[in-house]
C-alpha cells in the first residue's frame, strides 16, 4: 500500500461514474538522482584515507573483546593484551575491502520487500534507538513495548520507509526478554527487512534461529543470504567494546548485515574540525569492517558514519547543522573511495515537532542525499538528539521524504508531455485548466500530500484551522486503526510465538556487556 491510497484526508466523489484515478508510484525501488557533491578535493581524501590508514597502524585501536583480539592477531594484527590496544597493518586493511561485496541483497518477507544495498540506491528508515516515544495525546513517555508495535505498524504503511529499524526501547520488556518482544512486533506487522539488536550472542543466535524459522528456512538456507541486520556503533574514540565487536563476529560468521556507524561528535569524542572528525570516524569504520572479514570474507558489511557538532556553549550534542551536513558529504566522499554501501543519517534536537526540527531533519536528510549515502537512517519522527521518536514529526517528515522519492522517478518529456497541442489550444490569456491534456492527466499529475494543507486562509479556516502538527496525529491515528498490515502465516506466527513462551519460561537470554 502506497500513501497515496491512504493520506487520511477522504475525498468523497459527486454523483456515480468510476472512482477516481490513482497516482501510480513506486517508492520501493529508489535510485538516488542527484550527483555526489563533494566538500574536499580527491587529493584531501586521500589524505584523509591514508591518515586513518595510521592511525590504525601507529596509534592502535582499544579492543575489548579477547576473540576480536585473537582474531585481529591471526590476521597479522600486533596485538598487545595488557593494555589491550590491537593495530592493524595496511594490507590487512586493503584486504578486507578488498573481500568486502560491494552489492548487498537483503530479504525481506516478500521479494518486493527485498532490498539491495549499493552505492547509487536510497534506502530510508525512520528514527531510531530512543527511550521515550511521544505523541500530542499521550505526551512523553518511556517507550513501551506497544509503542514498538505501533511504530512498527507506521513504518510498513509507508512505502518509502525500506527497513524497520531499533524504533524504541520497549522498557517496560525486560532486557533479557526485549529480544522476542522486538522481533515479535517486527515478524507480525511488517514483511519488511528486520533489525536485530546485537547484545550478546546468545540474544543474537536465538533472534537468528527465530527469523529463520518463520521464514521456513534451513540453516543453509539462512546463512546463503543475508535476512536482518543490526547496527555497530564505535565508542570514539578508537574503541571498540566487548557487545560491539561480538556482534559484528556474529552478523558476519551467519552471512548478516553488519551496518558499521562510528558517531563521532566534533570537539567532544572527535576533533573540533571536520576532517579530523572524519578520520576518526573512517579509521573506526576501517577496523570494525576488518574484523568482519577476519570472520568472514565476503561478510556484507556497510561503511557508515554519524558525524555531527555539539554546542560548544552547553556539550550538547546538535544535528542538522553546516558540519553535520559538511561531515556526510566527506563520508560519501570516503565511501566511493573505498567503494562500499555506506550509511548516513539524518536528525534533530529540538525537542518538540516544531519549525526547528522540521529545518534540521531536511537539512540533515539533504546533506545524505547529496552525500550518495545508500542507507538514510533517522528521515523521520526524531526528537532531541535521539532521546525520543515522535508520532506527529514521523508523519510531517515523511512528506519531505516522499517528494524526494519523488524526485527519483523519471520524468518523461515525449512529445505527448511537451503538450505541443495544448499550446495550440490556449490562445495568449487564456488557461490550461480545461483543455483535453490537463483533462487526461488531471488526477494523476501532480504528487497528493500527505500532510501540507493546501488551500487557501479561509478554506482552511472554515474547516477547523487545524496545523500541521494536529493534522498528522490524525493520520496516524487512522493508519493505526484501519491498516491490517501484511499477510503473515498464521501456522508460522503460532510457531514463532510458542518458542518465545518456552524461551521465556528458560529464562530468556541476558545481554552481554
Amino acid at each position: 500500500m502506497t500513501v497515496a491510497e491512504t493520506t487520511g484526508r477522504r475525498r468523497t466523489r459527486r454523483g456515480g461514474g468510476s472512482p477516481p484515478a490513482k497516482r501510480k508510484v513506486d517508492y520501493r525501488r529508489l535510485r538516488n538522482p542527484f550527483p555526489p557533491m563533494p566538500v574536499f578535493s580527491d587529493d584531501r581524501i586521500e589524505a584523509i584515507h591514508e591518515a586513518a590508514l595510521d592511525v590504525l597502524e601507529r596509534l592502535g585501536t582499544k579492543v575489548l573483546l579477547p576473540d576480536a583480539r585473537k582474531a585481529y592477531k591471526s590476521g597479522g594484527a600486533t596485538v598487545h593484551e595488557n593494555t589491550e590496544m590491537v593495530h592493524i597493518g595496511r594490507e590487512m586493511v586493503f584486504a578486507a575491502l578488498a573481500s568486502a561485496p560491494r552489492q548487498i541483497p537483503v530479504r525481506g518477507a516478500v521479494r518486493e520487500r527485498d532490498i539491495m544495498l549499493e552505492l547509487g540506491n536510497l534506502v530510508f528508515q525512520p528514527g531510531a534507538g530512543a527511550p521515550h516515544a511521544t505523541d500530542l495525546e499521550r505526551g512523553r513517555r518511556p517507550g513501551t513495548e506497544r509503542d514498538f508495535r505501533e511504530l512498527v505498524q507506521l513504518t510498513q504503511h509507508f512505502d518509502v520507509l525500506h527497513m524497520v529499524p531499533p524504533l524504541i526501547e520497549p522498557q517496560d520488556v525486560p532486557m533479557h526478554m526485549r529480544h522476542y518482544a522486538t522481533l515479535d512486533a517486527q515478524l507480525s506487522l511488517s514483511d519488511k527487512v528486520p533489525f536485530i539488536f546485537a547484545r550478546g550472542s546468545p540474544q543474537v543466535a536465538q533472534s537468528f534461529e527465530m527469523l529463520r524459522d518463520f521464514r521456513g528456512l534451513s540453516d543453509a538456507e539462512f546463512a546463503a543470504e543475508s535476512h536482518c541486520y543490526t547496527i555497530i556503533n564505535t565508542n570514539s574514540p578508537r574503541t571498540l567494546d566487548r557487545p560491539m565487536a561480538q556482534g559484528l563476529m556474529d552478523f558476519a560468521k551467519a552471512g548478516q548485515v553488519s551496518i558499521v556507524t562510528p558517531f563521532t561528535l566534533m570537539g567532544a569524542m572527535a576533533p573540533i574540525t571536520v576532517a579530523g572528525a572524519i578520520t576518526l570516524s573512517h579509521a573506526e569504520a576501517l577496523a570494525a569492517i576488518t574484523l568482519t572479514q577476519l570472520v568472514r570474507p565476503g561478510a556484507p558489511v556497510c561503511y557508515g558514519t554519524f558525524t555531527s557538532n555539539v554546542d560548544m556553549k552547553s556539550g550538547a550534542p546538535a544535528f542538522g547543522t553546516p558540519e553535520h551536513f559538511k561531515a556526510s558529504l566527506a563520508a560519501g566522499q570516503l565511501a566511493r573511495f573505498i567503494g562500499l554501501p555506506w550509511r548516513g543519517a539524518s536528525g534533530s534536537v529540538a525537542n518538540l515537532n516544531d519549525v526547528q526540527a522540521a529545518n534540521e531533519t531536511q537539512f540533515g536528510t539533504w546533506g545524505c542525499l547529496l552525500a550518495g549515502a545508500t542507507v538514510v537512517i533517522h528521515a523521520a519522527g526524531w526528537l532531541e538528539g535521539g532521546l525520543t521518536v515522535s508520532y506527529e514529526k514521523l508523519i510531517t517528515d515523511l512528506e519531505v521524504v516522499q517528494m524526494v522519492a519523488e524526485l527519483c522517478a523519471e520524468t518523461p518529456a515525449e512529445e505527448a508531455e511537451i503538450a505541443l497541442d495544448a499550446l495550440e489550444d490556449v490562445q495568449p490569456g487564456g488557461h490550461f485548466f480545461g483543455t483535453a491534456h490537463t483533462m487526461d492527466r488531471y488526477q494523476t499529475a501532480f504528487y497528493q500530500p500527505l500532510v501540507a494543507e493546501l488551500s487557501n486562509f479561509g478554506t482552511w479556516q472554515e474547516r477547523g484551522a487545524i496545523d500541521t502538527t494536529s493534522r498528522a496525529t490524525g493520520i496516524w491515528k487512522q493508519i493505526l486503526a484501519e491498516t491490517s498490515g501484511p499477510t503473515v502465516d498464521a501456522d508460522a506466527l503460532a510457531r514463532l510465538r510458542a518458542d518465545i513462551r518456552t524461551r521465556s519460561e528458560a529464562g530468556g537470554a541476558p545481554p552481554e556487556s
